[in-house]
């Protein structure tokens, strides 16, 4: 058995995980006075130098599966630039237009929110 402390909209949680054991998830508030400070967020990315004009944005929360087509890449309307994974999918993240990707703004294994900048075109 493994114990560990969650915390999910300041809210802390304990949960309990039984290896090999298929429901092996139990979760229970904790009471805690005051909730502990949540870690303090990476700093985005800076936009390269080169970042164009045309964002690529993620439509969905999730994880950065691949990069698609790299900076200078020449791609056209509706060609994958990113995929992510997203409740179990995975889902390409086309190019709204065409162009030459300038910048990618993220790596593989990154987690991501919705409307992520993931990448962008000249």
């Amino acid at each position: 058995m493994k114990n560990y402390t969650i915390t999910v909209n300041g809210t802390q949680y304990d949960v309990v995980v039984e290896e090999g054991a298929s429901s092996g998830v139990v979760a229970a508030p904790k009471k805690a006075a005051a909730p502990k400070a949540a870690p303090a967020a990476a700093a985005p990315k800076a936009a390269s130098a080169g970042a164009g004009s045309i964002k690529v944005e993620a439509g969905a929360a999730g994880k950065v599966v691949r990069i698609e087509a790299g900076v200078g890449t020449a791609v056209k309307k509706g060609d994958a630039v990113v995929t992510i994974e997203s409740m179990k999918m995975e889902i390409p993240v086309v190019a709204p237009a065409d162009g030459t990707v300038a910048s990618v703004d993220v790596n593989p294994g990154d987690a991501i929110e919705a409307g992520t900048l993931l990448a962008t075109l000249n």
